[in-house]
C-alpha cells in the first residue's frame, strides 16, 4: 500500500462499518462493532446476534480506499480478537508508511482490540466522555491439560501481551513496565485521562456531549442512541451512567436542548414535557431500550440453559462412554442428559445385536454344523468302550494278585 493514485469516489456501507471517499484523496471509515476473524456462531452453528467486523471482508473493502492521502477512522468498538485487531493495525500502519495521514476519532469507546486499531493512527482525538480500555489477553481452555501444556499456554499469552505492549509503547512512549502494569490491572481511561497518559493527542473540549449510557445489567451500551451488546467477558466501568426502559429518554437528553424560536439558549424539559412534545421520538427510543433489555434477558436465559444442560450431563457422565459424553456436550449435535442416556442405550443394544450376529457367522464359517454326533460302536464296528474298560480292570486286578 504505497503511493497516491487518485481513485473515483467509493461508498461502502455495511451493518457495522462504512468506508467512503468522494475524491479518492480523503476517506473516512466508521468502525462501530466488534472485531473477529469470522462470524461467531453458537453451540449449534447458528450465527450469534451482534455487530461483528470480520477480517477478510474488512481488508477487501479497505483496498477500495488505498491510495488516499488522508484517512479518518471514527471508532466505537469493544475490541474482540487480538490477532485480527493486530492485522488491521499493521495494514493501517502500512498505509501510514506510504504517506497517508491517519486520524482516529473515538466517538464512543475503544476497548481491548479496538484500542490497538486506534493506536495505528498518528493523530487520535477523544471526547471527554470517550472510554479507552487496555488489558491483558485472555483465552478459553477446554479439556484436560498437564502442567507443561498449561505453562505453554501461559507463554503464548505472554507473547500476545508483549505484542500489545509494543503497539501502546510506540504511541505513548511509556516504559514496558508501566504499560504491562496498566494492562494487568485492566485500565479504563476517560478521554481526558487518555490524553494525559499519551494514548491520545487531542481532547475535543467543545464537542457536543455524547449520548452514552449502559443498560442496568451492564450487558448493553447505548452510544448516540445505538445499542451495542457487550462481548462475553467484557465489563463496563461503574462511571458510565445506566438507564432502564422507563428512563431511556435520558439517553436523548444528554445533549444540549435545541433552541426554540424566540427563545435564547433553549429550555430544559422534564421527561413528561419531552414525551408530550416529541411523543414519536420518545416512543422510538423507549422501544429500542426495551428491545435491548429483552435481548439481554434472552441471552442470559440461553446461557443459563446451556450451563444447566452441561451440569446435568456431568452428573451422569461416569456411566457412559467418554467419547459419547464429549459429543453430547460439544459435538455437532449436542443433546441433553436424557437424550445422552437414550443414545447410550441404543448403542449398547446395537453392540449386543452385533455380538450375537458375529457369533452366528463364526459358527457358520467353522463348518461345525455339518459335523454329526459320533455313532456308538457295535460288535462289527470296533470295540465297545464300556466292555473294554471292564476287561482292563479285570486284567489289572489279576496282575495285583500275581504281585502279592
Amino acid at each position: 500500500m504505497s503511493g497516491f493514485q487518485k481513485k473515483p469516489g467509493v461508498s461502502i456501507k455495511k451493518p457495522v462499518y462504512s468506508m467512503a471517499t468522494q475524491d479518492g484523496t480523503n476517506a473516512e471509515i466508521t468502525l462501530y462493532g466488534d472485531i473477529y476473524e469470522q462470524q461467531p456462531t453458537n453451540w449449534y452453528g447458528e450465527p450469534v446476534e451482534g455487530q461483528f467486523i470480520t477480517l477478510d471482508e474488512f481488508l477487501e473493502d479497505l483496498k477500495q480506499i488505498d491510495g488516499c492521502k488522508a484517512l479518518t477512522i471514527r471508532m466505537n468498538s469493544y475490541g474482540g480478537d487480538a490477532g485480527v485487531s493486530n492485522v488491521i493495525h499493521n495494514r493501517l500502519r502500512e498505509m501510514a508508511r506510504g504517506g497517508a495521514a491517519l486520524t482516529c476519532i473515538v466517538d464512543g469507546v475503544a476497548m481491548s482490540g479496538g484500542s490497538l486499531i486506534m493506536c495505528a493512527c498518528d493523530t487520535i482525538k477523544v471526547n471527554p466522555s470517550s472510554i479507552i480500555m487496555i488489558h491483558k489477553c485472555w483465552t478459553f481452555l477446554w479439556g484436560g491439560y498437564n502442567a507443561d501444556e498449561l505453562r505453554g499456554q501461559a507463554n503464548q499469552q505472554d507473547a500476545w501481551d508483549k505484542m500489545q505492549m509494543e503497539i501502546y509503547k510506540r504511541k505513548t512512549g511509556l516504559t514496558d513496565a508501566d504499560i504491562l502494569g496498566m494492562m494487568a490491572e485492566t485500565t479504563y481511561m476517560t478521554g481526558r485521562e487518555t490524553v494525559e497518559k499519551g494514548f491520545a493527542d487531542e481532547l475535543i473540549e467543545d464537542a457536543e456531549p455524547l449520548g452514552i449510557a449502559a443498560s442496568a445489567d451492564g450487558r448493553t451500551l447505548f452510544v448516540r442512541g445505538r445499542a451495542m451488546h457487550i462481548t462475553a467477558g467484557m465489563f463496563l466501568p461503574d462511571s458510565i451512567p445506566t438507564v432502564t426502559p422507563g428512563a431511556s429518554a435520558a439517553v436523548l437528553t444528554n445533549k444540549k436542548p435545541e433552541e426554540v424560536a424566540g427563545q435564547k439558549g433553549g429550555n430544559s424539559m422534564t421527561k413528561e414535557e419531552l414525551r408530550a412534545q416529541y411523543p414519536d421520538q420518545v416512543a422510538e427510543v423507549e422501544a429500542e431500550a426495551r428491545a435491548a433489555v429483552d435481548t439481554s434477558a434472552a441471552t442470559n436465559s440461553a446461557v443459563q440453559a446451556e450451563r444447566d444442560r452441561l451440569a446435568a450431563i456431568d452428573e451422569v457422565a461416569g456411566l457412559f462412554d467418554p467419547q459419547l459424553v464429549h459429543e453430547a456436550k460439544y459435538g455437532d449435535t449436542p443433546c441433553t442428559a436424557a437424550e445422552l442416556a437414550l443414545k447410550a442405550a441404543q448403542k449398547a443394544a446395537k453392540q449386543g445385536s452385533k455380538f450375537l450376529a458375529d457369533a452366528a457367522d463364526d459358527a457358520a464359517a467353522s463348518g461345525a454344523g455339518a459335523v454329526g454326533a459320533v455313532p456308538p460302536a457295535d460288535g462289527d464296528g470296533g470295540e465297545n468302550p464300556i466292555e473294554q474298560a471292564r476287561a482292563d480292570a479285570k486284567a489289572f486286578n489279576a496282575r495285583k494278585k500275581e504281585v502279592r
